[in-house]
């Protein structure tokens, strides 16, 4: 049984996994709602929604505000709106493959920073193998909009500030460190998504049910498992272990979506699993023969 309040490595590793499902199944959800609405405009409501769930849920009210660490919570707060909403408009001048390919330059980065064992540049030496082979070049033949790949790699370096934020200390539990980021992300983010014509339409019982959804998939749960998964799981681990979501996409797409895989791409899944798989084991391994010594 999963111990959330202090999860051992595996724990953490499955939290982390259930998080990038839950991620990547609500990829249907925003499609319907970019139909209909700006890409900010849903960010910062997926933000503003999210943060108000886990504040009656966590009980907000609840937290000693004089011993909040606020710079760790306005750089985590900041991360997150960058992280989402540049990733949004990547995606709209973007494929979608390639928008994931450029911003993973982000949390790779990081994981290849903090490496430190030979195995660990194995490992993430894999990964980055792996999101090249998934890489769609046929898609890439067609030229790119250097706009979309300047939003991807900007999503990407706020990703990888999102890791190293959400890994210091905020004076406060990691449930209220997700809930007064997520409402400093909605603070950074509304001012613009007024300014882009947000419109009562989004109240619309028919259309904030889809808004609820997604707040809850895309921001609420998974950005809650994560910063539990990151309090116990270093930055090499987190930053590799990442690199399981283009993979989860890839399925997703293939079992939901009926989109066909190259040889190459289904290549690039099993790279990219054996290096997490990797990278757990060998993390595992080094942090139980310190604690033999």
């Amino acid at each position: 049984m999963l111990n959330l309040k202090s999860p051992s490595y595996l724990q953490a590793t499955i939290l982390l996994f259930i998080a990038m499902v839950s991620v990547q199944s609500s990829g249907s959800l925003a499609k319907v709602l970019f139909d209909h609405f700006p890409v900010l405009i849903v960010s910062a409501m997926r933000l503003f929604l999210g943060a108000i769930i886990l504040a009656i849920i966590f009980r907000i009210w609840q937290i000693n505000f004089k011993l909040v660490k606020w710079s760790s919570i306005i750089a985590y707060g900041v991360a997150l709106a960058g992280m989402n909403a540049l990733f949004y408009l990547s995606i709209e001048r973007l494929p979608l493959g390639i928008a994931v390919s450029f911003e993973f330059i982000g949390p790779l980065s990081v994981a290849l920073y903090y490496a430190r064992q030979k195995f660990d540049f194995v490992w993430v030496g894999l990964a980055i193998l792996g999101l090249v082979l998934l890489f769609p070049f046929d898609q890439a033949a067609e030229s790119l909009d250097p706009i979309g790949i300047a939003f991807a790699l900007a999503a990407g370096a706020c990703w990888a500030m999102y890791i190293v934020a959400g890994q210091r200390p905020s004076g406060i539990s990691g449930n209220h460190t997700v809930c007064l980021g997520m409402f400093v992300g909605m603070l950074c983010l509304m001012p613009i998504a007024v300014f882009s014509g947000l419109s009562f339409a989004v109240f619309e019982p028919s259309n904030l049910i889809y808004f609820i959804a997604l707040a809850i998939l895309a921001s609420a749960l998974p950005f809650t498992l994560e910063i539990i998964a990151l309090r116990n799981l270093t930055a090499l681990s987190f930053g590799t272990l990442m690199s399981l979501e283009p993979a989860i996409a890839a399925f997703s797409g293939f079992i939901f979506l009926g989109e066909q895989l190259l040889w190459t791409q289904w290549l690039a899944l099993a790279t990219i699993i054996c290096a997490s798989i990797g990278c757990t084991y060998t993390t595992q391994k080094a942090k139980k023969k310190a604690e033999d010594f």
